[in-house]
C-alpha cells in the first residue's frame, strides 16, 4: 500500500470506537468470536498507523482470532458486511480476501463481488491482477456487464493504472489495451458512480498514453450524453494543458477571439492561510458564438526561488458574439499535504482554450516572528 496521503482526521474512521463496533457485530454473527483478543491486537499502536494500515490491521486481527478455514471465515464475513456502519470500514473485508484467499480464485472473486456492494473491493482486486492478470481481467470484463452499479464500477476502478492509495498496475499502465474492453462496455453507463470511474481510469492513461486516449475518444459517438460526460472528464488533464485535440473534442478547439479585461487578484498581498479573489471579464471580439474553456494557472514559488505552475478549472461556456462574461473565483492559500507555500511573488495567468491571454498576481509574505 502507498504511504498515507489522507488528512489526519480521516484515519479516525478506524478509531477505538469503530473497532468496538466491529467486535460487537462479529460477536452477533459468530458468538464464539474472541472480541477481547481482537480488540487488544487491533488497538495496539493504533495512533501511529495510517488509514490504510488500520484497514489492513482489522482484517489481519480478524484472521488471527477466527479459528476457521478460509471458506468458513468468508461465511462469517458475509454475515458481517451488511452490519458494518461505514462503507470504508467494510474495505477491510476485501483486504481479507486478497490476503488469505489468493489460492482460491473463484471463491475469492465471488467474495470480492459481494463485498464491493458495501464499500469497494477496488484495492483488493489489484492483488489478483498482479498475480493472474489474464484470469482476473476476464472476470472484471464479466463484471462490467453486471446489473449492479457497484460491481460495474469495480471493473473500471480496480483496473485503473494509477489508483490513489494503491500500487500501480505496471502492465496495464504500459499497455492500456489490456483493460480497453472493460471501458468500452461502460462508456454509455447510466450510473454517475460508474462514469466517474471510467473517466478517472482514462485520465490515468493520459499521463502515459495521451494519444491512445484521444484516438479512442475520437472514435466514440458523443451523441450519447453519458459518453460525452465521460469524454469531458477523462480529458480534463489534457484540457488543462491546452492540448488542441482534447479541446477540439469538447468543441473548444478554435483560437479564442476574445480579450481579457481587468484581470486582478485581491488582496495583492497576503499571508499564508488567507484568501485571494481572482476576477476578470472576457469580451468577445467577433460576431460569432465561441465555445471557450477558461482556466487559470498559479506559478507557485518553490523553496529555491523558482516557480511551478498549477492549473485550476474555472468555466466552460459558449460566449455569444460581441458578448462579455464576468468571472470571479476565490481560493484559500493554505498549507496542504501536497503543497508547501513560500513567500514571494506568485504570478496568475488566465488561460482560454489553452492560450495565456492575461496575467496578474499576488504576493505571499512571511508571518512576523
Amino acid at each position: 500500500m502507498a504511504a498515507d496521503q489522507s488528512a489526519p482526521a480521516l484515519k479516525e474512521i478506524f478509531n477505538s470506537e469503530r473497532l468496538t463496533h466491529i467486535a460487537t457485530e462479529m460477536t452477533a454473527v459468530y458468538p464464539a468470536f474472541n472480541a477481547k483478543a481482537f480488540l487488544k491486537m487491533a488497538n495496539e499502536g493504533l495512533e501511529q498507523l495510517s488509514i490504510m494500515q488500520r484497514m489492513a490491521r482489522v482484517s489481519e486481527c480478524l484472521h488471527a482470532v477466527l479459528p476457521l478455514s478460509y471458506e468458513e471465515s468468508l461465511d462469517v464475513l458475509y454475515a458481517l458486511a451488511p452490519r458494518l456502519n461505514s462503507g470504508f470500514v467494510s474495505i477491510s473485508l476485501p483486504h481479507y480476501v486478497a490476503t488469505y484467499g489468493a489460492d482460491q480464485f473463484e471463491r475469492s472473486m465471488d467474495a470480492l463481488k459481494y463485498f464491493t456492494t458495501f464499500g469497494s473491493s477496488e484495492f483488493a482486486i489489484r492483488h489478483f491482477l498482479r498475480s493472474d492478470l489474464t484470469a482476473t481481467l476476464a472476470q472484471m470484463h464479466h463484471w462490467s456487464l453486471d446489473a449492479n452499479e457497484h460491481v460495474r464500477r469495480l471493473a473500471s476502478e480496480g483496473s485503473r493504472p494509477r489508483l490513489p492509495w494503491s500500487f500501480r498496475l505496471e502492465r496495464i499502465q504500459a499497455d492500456p489495451t489490456l483493460a480497453a474492453a472493460i471501458l468500452d462496455n461502460l462508456k454509455t453507463d447510466a450510473s454517475l458512480y460508474v462514469r466517474k470511474s471510467v473517466a478517472n481510469h482514462l485520465n490515468d492513461i493520459t499521463k502515459d498514453h495521451p494519444d491512445w486516449v484521444l484516438d479512442l475518444i475520437e472514435r466514440w459517438s458523443l451523441v450519447n450524453k453519458h459518453t460525452a460526460w465521460i469524454a469531458r472528464h477523462a480529458l480534463r488533464s489534457l484540457i488543462k494543458q491546452g492540448n488542441p485535440r482534447a479541446l477540439a473534442i469538447i468543441g473548444a478547439g478554435g483560437k479564442p477571439e476574445v480579450e481579457i479585461i481587468g484581470a486582478k487578484v485581491e488582496p495583492a498581498v497576503i499571508r499564508l492561510g488567507e484568501k485571494i479573489s481572482l476576477s476578470f471579464t472576457v469580451k468577445s471580439t467577433v460576431p460569432d458564438n465561441q465555445r471557450l474553456v477558461i482556466d487559470y494557472a498559479i506559478d507557485y514559488v518553490k523553496a529555491n526561488g523558482s516557480s511551478s505552475a498549477k492549473v485550476f478549472k474555472l468555466k466552460a461556456l459558449t460566449l455569444p458574439g460581441r458578448a462579455t462574461e464576468y468571472i470571479a473565483r476565490g481560493q484559500h492559500i493554505k498549507a496542504l499535504t501536497t503543497r508547501r507555500h513560500y513567500p514571494g511573488r506568485h504570478a496568475v495567468h488566465i488561460l482560454v482554450n489553452g492560450e495565456r491571454l492575461a496575467s496578474t498576481g499576488f504576493e505571499i509574505i512571511a508571518d512576523a516572528d
